[in-house]
């Protein structure tokens, strides 16, 4: 592989790793002021992708950090529950703590992660599946898995649900911050699949 090659297979992992980090950030907690004043300077493009950036910092500049968090706690938190529950048991069964989180975490102890004690969501959070494919892309595990690796985490762990969550999130009567979120999501995973796809 030539160093132009290289140089361009790393900037494109840099930025496969800075989406998912994004999606984690947004899907955590609800935004502070420095973040919406981060994605409001966001820059778009032509491509759906590029739509879907420029139409989140066009939200985030009209929203201030209270009514970003009202959003979230209307979407996510809830007095019993949110509007919707970004978990894969729930997703996939319908039920939390179910057979999916389990095995979540034996390939997550498989891969040497420990989850912090002060997170308190089951690992099979939206927010933390994101993360995990962040580091697993970053390096900050101690090296990058191979494509193959992150390929068989994504298609575990993520791809038999996120998009339905995403989709949900895009057509949520509470969603205006989180609509693009749920946009972006949609059309992230698609791509990181096809990608996959093109992986024996």
């Amino acid at each position: 592989m030539s160093e132009a090659a290289v140089v361009m297979a790393t900037d494109e992992e840099h930025l496969r790793a800075r989406f998912w980090g994004l999606l984690a950030a947004l899907l955590a907690a609800p935004p502070s002021a420095p973040l919406l004043g981060t994605l409001a300077l966001i820059p778009g493009d032509a491509s759906e992708l590029g739509h879907a950036l420029a139409d989140l910092a066009a939200t985030a500049r009209t929203m201030d950090p209270a009514a970003a968090e009202d959003e979230f706690n209307a979407l996510f938190i809830g007095l019993s529950r949110g509007e919707l529950v970004p978990f894969a048991s729930y997703y996939l069964t319908g039920f939390l703590h179910e057979k999916p989180l389990a095995h979540l975490r034996a390939n997550m102890e498989a891969l040497g992660m420990v989850v912090n004690d002060n997170v308190s969501e089951p690992e099979d959070h939206i927010a933390i599946l994101a993360e995990i494919m962040q580091l697993l892309i970053d390096g900050s595990l101690g090296a990058p898995l191979s494509l193959a690796e992150q390929k068989r985490f994504f298609a575990a762990h993520i791809e038999p649900w996120a998009g339905r969550f995403f989709t949900d999130l895009e057509n949520s009567p509470a969603a205006r911050l989180y609509r693009p979120v749920g946009v972006l999501g949609r059309l992230f995973l698609a791509v990181e699949a096809q990608a996959f796809a093109m992986i024996d």
